[in-house]
Order: C-alpha cells, then sequence, then structure tokens
C-alpha cells in the first residue's frame, strides 16, 4: 500500500519586529509626518521700522553738504538759467542759512558731535549724519586744491573748472535727493565714496 505523504500546515505567525521599542519609532514618525503635512503655513518676518524721529534726523542732515554744494551749480545755472527753477523754493531758506555767522561751521560740528558721535540715538540716524558729514568734507577738498593751484579765467585752466563744478553739482544733488527719499521711507542709503568712509568712523 503506497503512503501518501501528509502535508503539514502550520499556521503562519505574523513576523514581529526585533524590537517594541521600533513600534513606537515608526508611530512617531508617522505623528510627524502627518503634523508636518497638516500644519498651516505661516511666514514670520520680523519688521522693525525706523521711527518717525529718526528718519527726520537722517533726512535733514543731508541739507548740510546740499547748502554747501550748490555753488558748484554756478556754472550750469549762467549756462542753463531754468535749471535753477526747481530750487526756487528753497531759497529762502538758503538765504537764512547763509545769512548767519559761522552757521556751515557750526551745523558741521553739532551733526558730528551732537548726532553721529552721541551714543544715545540710535544707529540709524548717527550713520546718516555721519554720511552727511563725510559727503561735507569731500566737498571742500576740490574748493582748496583750485584755491591751491588756481587754474586761471581762461583756457584749458577755466574749462577744468567748469567741468569739475558741473560733476560735483550733479553729484552733490543726486546724493542728496537719494539720501533724502531714503530717510524719509526709512532705508538705508549708500553713497559712492561716502558709505565706506563713513563705515569705518562709526
Amino acid at each position: 500500500m503506497a503512503s501518501i505523504p501528509l502535508l503539514r500546515f502550520t499556521p503562519t505567525t505574523p513576523r514581529l519586529l526585533p524590537h517594541p521599542l521600533n513600534v513606537n519609532f515608526l508611530q512617531t514618525r508617522i505623528q510627524t509626518r502627518t503634523r508636518i503635512h497638516t500644519k498651516p503655513a505661516s511666514i514670520s518676518a520680523s519688521y522693525n521700522p525706523i521711527p518717525a524721529t529718526d528718519r527726520l534726523i537722517s533726512a535733514v542732515a543731508y541739507f548740510l553738504p546740499f547748502f554747501n554744494g550748490l555753488q558748484y551749480g554756478r556754472f550750469l545755472f549762467a549756462q542753463f538759467p531754468t535749471l535753477a527753477l526747481p530750487f526756487q523754493p528753497i531759497l529762502p531758506l538758503l538765504s537764512l542759512y547763509r545769512s548767519l555767522p559761522y552757521a556751515s561751521f557750526v551745523t558741521f560740528f553739532a551733526l558730528y558731535l551732537g548726532i553721529a558721535r552721541n551714543e544715545n540715538l540710535n544707529k540709524y540716524p548717527r550713520f546718516n549724519a555721519l554720511q552727511a558729514v563725510v559727503l561735507d568734507v569731500l566737498l571742500v577738498l576740490p574748493m582748496l586744491i583750485q584755491r591751491i593751484f588756481s587754474p586761471g579765467q581762461s583756457g584749458i585752466g577755466l574749462k577744468f573748472t567748469v567741468w569739475m563744478h558741473n560733476g560735483l553739482f550733479v553729484f552733490v544733488v543726486g546724493c542728496f535727493v537719494y539720501g533724502l527719499v531714503s530717510s524719509i521711507l526709512g532705508k538705508t542709503p549708500y553713497l559712492p565714496f561716502v558709505t565706506e568712509a563713513a563705515n569705518r568712523q562709526m
């Protein structure tokens, strides 16, 4: 009689993980991913507006180099009189500024000692006041060079003087408008050749 091999059925048991902590680990990962996908997106932005007082001080500081640099526009005003029209509203203030004795000297040290070097003020007005002071010093140097070398009243010397004055005037007006608007908006103006010198003095 042929023997029929008996089939042995062994009940299959689910494979257990090597360590019960792995189950906790998987549950933690699933919960973490669920929180990541279901967490609402939140945007955190840190915005510190510049106080109105600091912006006002910074804007007023740029009037010092502007008033002292208007003298470089005399050749442009003589050649193109219409260029003087935008400056008509500030002529009374300019006349008052120039009528005061030592106004430029007093204003310079008031900005430098009273604002730029005043540790009680915020950095924003101090930096802008220092930029205005540095710009004012840079505007004095060409005039001193002109007085020392005396380029003359005609020829190539006069042409060089006219070019220098015109270029300095455009530079001064551009720096003034840029610094004034930036200060009103609470932004930091970066003036060429001036910001680097101001940063070294901070």
